[in-house]
């Protein structure tokens, strides 16, 4: 009989990867949190990382992942291909990291203290569900189109909204217990865009980082959050003027949900497994075409905005009094009773004059918003095609790696993967308990579903990828389940 692996073990560990910069206001520290777990025949880490993304954009450098795996693998002997590296997004406010050596060296730390904390555990899988505080940012406009709920450009006009996109409200677990049952370790995945900050725009883990805080100081074990398809998926309350953004009550929320789930997950003993797959996706080669058509647009719009007769001054006031009264808009009501009375329709013309231009000036400033949106899309869609021209060759080199810890299973992708990726790739898998860990391993912009590069906004116009990209992603994803 072949022998049977040695009972699981794990440890954990962390590293404070904020910034030494005496300038920078801190809220709350950012970490390199690792997992490692041994079944005496493979050996993997996990390492989950208060970042916007692992290299690309940001702090975070190209060369760290491959610095830091190379490190783990000559000096701790796990295989660089069996390390996960996860980044929350969480998003700054200005430089938030301390510098690349020391990243690579606090994180390697990390994983090094893991490895040297090796204890025996038990694991177990389960999933929780918290549908309140994250919604899907681009919408579906009537049109058939799509616009997305950013800073950097309003709104899309109420009344052109049809619906939203789908969510992901899964809370994917995987629980590490001590033999005695003590918690060590519970990862955590999630898909929502981390954008809301603190008050003062001060450095944040932002809710990640607050959920965390909930779950360990309930548990007394580490927290890991890993996320998930969260590209096109962002906080309800983000647009708010109402109050400041505040993403502490959101990350209180996850915390609250993930511990209440917890509860009802069994751990036992398991084995794990790890496969790396590569695979090259192809770059999109209709960037240009994509901005001539929207310069054609903004021409037109721009070309709408003539023959405007009033101005800012003159349209609020005029606004305000055809909102209060509609009816009479410019005087009281017995002045058009009087009018009706003696023939005279001097006030139902005036009111006929001023509410054509009340039309022209409102289409005006939704000609404006459109052309801000456009001008945005422009800008991007020039930056990415200048990406593409530089790469000098028709794919992007990546992979998808897949761990399987018991009956958990954790796929990865480079990619701003937006939700509905996220949802076939665990309807695909034969696993109840699949999560979709992306912002991992690199980072190479959005994935939007292929569907949406007609209709989609921002998502669509971030992404360097052509869309057979998700065909092939998700048969890549499909492939390195069944291989585990």
């Amino acid at each position: 009989m072949p022998d049977l692996p040695a009972a699981l073990r794990g440890g954990v560990a962390k590293s404070d990867i904020t910034t030494d910069d005496p300038g920078v206001v801190i809220h709350d520290p950012l970490y390199a949190k690792a997992l490692v777990l041994d079944d005496g025949a493979t050996q993997l880490a996990i390492i989950a990382m208060d970042v916007v993304a692992i290299g690309g954009i940001c702090d975070v450098s190209d060369d760290f992942l491959p610095e830091l795996r190379a490190r783990v693998q000559r000096e701790l002997g796990i295989p660089g291909s069996h390390v996960l590296v996860n980044a929350s997004h969480t998003h700054p406010p200005g430089k938030m990291l301390c510098e690349h050596d020391q990243q690579v060296e606090r994180t390697f730390d990390a994983v090094r203290r893991a490895q040297e904390a090796l204890e025996p555990v038990r694991v177990g899988a389960g999933k929780g569900h918290e549908p309140r505080f994250a919604v899907n940012r681009t919408v579906r406009l009537r049109d058939g189109r799509g616009w997305t709920i950013r800073h950097a450009n309003p709104c899309p006009p109420d009344g052109e909204i049809a619906e939203l996109g789908p969510v992901d409200p899964e809370i994917g677990l995987l629980r590490i217990d001590r033999l005695d049952g003590r918690p060590l370790a519970v990862v955590y995945n999630f898909a929502c865009h981390p954008l809301l900050g603190v008050p003062g725009g001060k450095i944040t883990a932002n809710f990640p980082g607050f959920a965390s805080q909930v779950i360990e100081d309930s548990l007394d074990a580490m927290a890991l959050f890993l996320q998930g398809a969260g590209g096109d998926m962002t906080e309800v309350l983000y647009k708010d003027v109402t109050r400041a953004r505040d993403a502490r009550p959101v990350g209180a929320m996850l915390g609250l949900s993930v511990l209440n789930a917890l509860q009802g997950i069994s751990t036992e003993a398991a084995t794990l497994s790890v496969v790396n797959q590569p695979v090259a996706l192809p770059r999109r080669t209709d960037l240009d075409d994509r901005i001539a058509a929207l310069e054609a647009e903004q021409a037109e719009l721009l070309a709408s905005l003539r023959f405007t007769s009033l101005n800012f001054r003159t349209f609020l006031p005029l606004y305000l009094r055809h909102v209060l009264n509609p009816e009479h808009p410019a005087d009281y009501s017995y002045r058009y009773l009087h009018e009706e009375a003696t023939a005279d329709e001097t006030l139902r013309a005036l009111d006929a004059e001023n509410q054509g231009n009340l039309d022209k000036y409102l289409s005006n400033i939704a000609a404006m918003e459109r052309m801000a949106r456009i001008q945005d899309r422009i800008a991007t869609y020039r930056r990415h095609d200048a990406i593409n021209r530089e790469a000098g060759e028709p794919t992007v080199q990546t992979e998808v790696q897949g761990l399987r810890i018991g009956e958990c299973v954790i796929v990865t992708s480079p990619a701003e993967v937006c939700a509905e990726v996220g949802l076939n790739v665990k309807r695909a898998s034969p696993y109840e308990h699949t999560f979709l860990a992306a912002f991992s391993n690199g980072y190479i912009h959005y994935g939007p579903p292929a569907a949406d590069y007609l209709a989609g906004d921002y998502e669509v116009t971030e992404c360097f990828l052509a869309p057979e990209w998700q065909a092939l992603f998700e048969q890549a994803a499909r492939d390195v389940i069944a291989r585990l």
